[in-house]
């Protein structure tokens, strides 16, 4: 088996970056994502070309967070205050709605990308924020920048019901709608990967438990997991940043002996999109 380890939101914060260079040196993190407008952007770029074996994707930004562009070129998407609003059924809606948003919107899909290949880091893969990059409006747009850009994977979030409810789970039903909706979504977006080359994971693991990848959560994972590749998102911090965010604890889960011990057990091999086999 094929597992890849990332970490979301590198380059969101300096507590986020220390957490992910600290997971991949010490721990067994493989991948992170960068949000490449994120406030410690420019520490997180510094800290991955310090660290090569450390596979850097693009964390596209859709909905929830800071822009590459400006209120005055985006004004369609941005609130107040110059950020994309936090409720994704509201701003989906705008995408599907207003055909001035989504223009703003792949002129800012596209200034993302731009930013990231400036940096000089090779481009892993592509994700987005809160899974965003699901959506049908952004992931049209983004298949082809990816495929201009260079990008050797991408995420589709089809996560195993049943491996990401137990007892511990603090939300089961609004988890589990979520499963089930990404899992429609990335069906569809399956079917539009035909022409492009991209590598893709058969799971994706983490989406019905951010804020809450622990360690006996990710032993009960990779002691289940039977699928020849998989994908395992965490959200590692130095400091709890929000109620199902960055947190301490998906650190601690990457940094367990524990998991890296039972990784060897299984003989799982760790991975990143473009070093995986046979996908």
């Amino acid at each position: 088996m094929q597992v890849i380890l990332t970490a979301d939101d590198f380059g969101r914060s300096a507590a986020i970056n220390a957490a992910v260079l600290r997971a991949h040196r010490e721990g067994v993190l493989t991948s992170a994502s960068l949000m490449v407008a994120g406030e410690a952007a420019e520490e997180a770029v510094a800290l991955a070309r310090e660290t090569p074996s450390l596979a850097v994707g693009l964390h596209l930004v859709a909905v929830d967070g800071p822009t590459v562009l400006s209120q005055g070129e985006i004004p369609h998407l941005v609130d107040e205050w110059g950020r994309l609003p936090a409720d994704p059924v509201r701003l989906g809606l705008r995408y599907v709605a207003s055909g001035t948003a989504r223009k703003e919107l792949g002129n800012e899909l596209a200034a993302q990308f731009q930013r990231f290949v400036a940096t000089g880091l090779p481009l892993s893969h592509v994700d987005g924020h809160r899974h965003m990059h699901m959506h049908p409006a952004v992931f049209a747009m983004l298949l082809p920048l990816a495929r201009e850009y260079g990008a050797r994977g991408i995420r589709l979030v089809r996560e195993d019901l049943w491996l990401g409810l137990g007892e511990d789970q603090a939300r089961p039903l609004t988890s589990a709608s979520w499963a089930i909706t990404f899992g429609l979504l990335s069906r569809w977006g399956a079917r539009r990967l035909q022409n492009y080359p991209l590598a893709v994971t058969r799971r994706v693991y983490g989406l019905m438990r951010s804020g809450q990848m622990t360690e006996a959560y990710v032993l009960r994972l990779l002691t289940h997991l039977t699928v020849p590749t998989a994908e395992v998102c965490f959200h590692p911090s130095t400091t709890a940043e929000e109620a199902w965010g960055p947190n301490p604890g998906d650190l601690a889960a990457l940094l367990s002996p524990a998991v890296r011990r039972l990784i060897g057990e299984r003989d799982i091999r760790l991975a990143t999109y473009p070093l995986l086999k046979g996908v």
